[in-house]
């Protein structure tokens, strides 16, 4: 992740500008030379599971949302994906998390939700939840 890249250009969206976008092969597990034009809009979402890692990114963010998931539907979604998406096979898949995804997560990725504004538990099904943030995000955005 190009965490210095990436709050570059979201203060550039946010400033009304376009920016060049990486984009990333996951089966080569490289950055790509093409990238993608992403225009400004009233609402820019970032998501990612260590979004949360870096302040000068967080506060980039009117709102952070952390949607919490239970340990084995992360690891049944990154396994069902990575096979169907990405080319790798389940050993693979089973390899990678893990030597490093697990890891990781005890590390870097749970310990960042307590920088989150709202936590929506049951892996994003939880409608009450949901129901708030659109709220509150409507009440950010400006009326077009």
């Amino acid at each position: 992740m190009d965490t210095p890249l990436l709050i570059e250009h979201l203060g550039r969206l946010r400033s009304g500008e376009v920016i060049a976008s990486p984009t990333y092969d996951f089966a080569k597990f490289q950055r790509r030379k093409e990238t993608a034009p992403v225009g400004p809009r009233a609402a820019i979402i970032v998501e990612g599971i260590l979004i949360f890692e870096h302040k000068g990114l967080r506060e980039l963010m009117d709102i952070k949302i952390f949607v919490d998931t239970d340990a084995d539907l992360r690891f049944i979604r990154r396994l069902e994906r990575d096979i169907r998406e990405r080319g790798r096979t389940m050993e693979m898949v089973v390899g990678q998390y893990l030597a490093t995804v697990r890891p990781m997560h005890t590390e870097f990725v749970e310990p960042s939700k307590r920088f989150a504004d709202v936590i929506i538990p049951e892996g994003g099904y939880n409608e009450v939840g949901i129901d708030l943030v659109t709220q509150k995000i409507k009440s950010l955005v400006p009326r077009m």
